[in-house]
């Protein structure tokens, strides 16, 4: 869907048919070369989660126009899990202000899967908001005076983020809250260090349910595409997070979205970005779009395969990495939504066999059948 404003001119309207028709193909074109890969596994933890069809794809893109682009099973439900985190943090900063939020909770990227329990920094906090414990930190320090009411004011940002009343799956909560002993321990581990205040319980409830609140992949491209537009819904116009702490938001996507794929990512992709275990990824290229892809199998890391490999070769064939779209020379700074048709050219894939060196999993890539440059099936 392309979004055009009467004033516009003939040739105005003309350019952008032509740029719906070239992003649409693009997708329909990625969605299809991804569609058959069987690789990865449907999240287990989380009982609930096994239940999702692996064949479930979708991909979306909203630009800060509120232009949408989608194919695939864009409006399959799903548990937004750790999608929430970034907005929870943004909440947290409105809330509390940086200095404060700080304190508690700090900014460094870990290399540590994202249910990592042990490490706490030197000042005894979680490393960063994009990992469980500091998500969990993030939420305590969300304004409520019940944690109904805590649990409320998230669930009303991520609905202005999205301009959908969002609800929570309570199937989903029920089964994070029965198995979610890591995160107890956690969050234990840091009420016993004055990072969280209160009972435990109480913050821990609106922390599973703001997990298991279902979005789709459409809804969560508006959401990406909000913090890509400055805090602004570009969908319904409205402001939906301050537009001063976005870009404390998008720095910590970009070094510690990915957990222990947030370098490579930075280095293949390059835009902020965050994945959730029931299959999502979000990425912002902030100014002009966000989007979402939703493929549930996920790989050691927790991240969607097919999430990975789609905005991989976004990427390589379009030149979205955040410092490709610099101006030129002549100061010229092209849409990278005007040069997306292009994405014939597959990224390297990751084979299935890792190698381990003392205590780092090294993930080896190859051309893959056909090399690099292998076109569409």
């Amino acid at each position: 869907m392309t979004v055009s404003t009467p004033d516009q001119t003939e040739e105005a309207r003309g350019d952008d048919a032509g740029r719906a028709r070239r992003v649409s193909g693009a997708l329909r074109r990625l969605h299809a070369r991804y569609a058959s890969c069987d690789e990865g596994r449907i999240a287990d933890y989380i009982p609930e989660l096994t239940k999702a069809d692996r064949d479930w794809f979708g991909i979306a893109i909203v630009t800060v126009e509120g232009e949408v682009f989608s194919v695939g099973d864009d409006e399959q439900p799903f548990t937004i899990q750790s999608l929430s985190k970034p907005f929870t943090y943004a909440l947290a900063l409105q809330d509390r202000g940086r200095e404060a939020v700080m304190r508690r909770v700090g900014v460094e990227p870990t290399g540590d899967s994202f249910d990592s329990i042990i490490k706490l920094d030197y000042y005894n906090r979680p490393h960063n908001p994009m990992i469980n414990s500091g998500a969990i930190a993030a939420v305590g320090m969300v304004n409520g005076s019940s944690p109904d009411e805590r649990f409320e004011r998230i669930r009303g940002v991520l609905t202005r983020c999205t301009g959908c009343d969002l609800r929570v799956n309570e199937t989903v909560f029920r089964s994070e809250s029965e198995t979610g002993h890591r995160n107890r321990a956690m969050a234990h581990l840091m009420r016993n260090f004055g990072i969280l205040e209160g009972d435990v319980e109480e913050t821990l409830s609106a922390y599973f349910r703001q997990c298991s609140v279902e979005v789709s992949t459409r809804s969560m491209a508006v959401m990406a595409a909000t913090l890509a537009n400055r805090g602004i819904n570009p969908v319904t116009g409205a402001r939906a997070l301050e537009e001063r702490y976005i870009r404390d938001v998008l720095t910590v996507m970009h070094t510690c979205g990915m957990y222990n794929y947030a370098g490579e990512w930075a280095y293949t992709v390059g835009l902020p970005a965050k994945s959730g275990v029931s299959g999502g990824v979000i990425a912002v290229l902030p100014g002009q779009f966000g989007m979402c892809v939703f493929s549930p199998p996920v790989d050691e890391r927790g991240n969607s395969v097919r999430g990975i490999r789609v905005c991989e070769d976004l990427s390589r064939n379009t030149g979205m990495h955040i410092f490709e779209t610099l101006p030129s020379p002549d100061g010229q700074r092209g849409g990278v939504l005007d040069r997306i048709e292009d994405v014939d050219h597959p990224s390297p894939v990751i084979p299935h066999v890792t190698e381990h060196r003392g205590d780092a999993t090294v993930h080896a890539r190859s051309e893959g059948p056909g090399g690099p440059t292998t076109s569409e099936p």
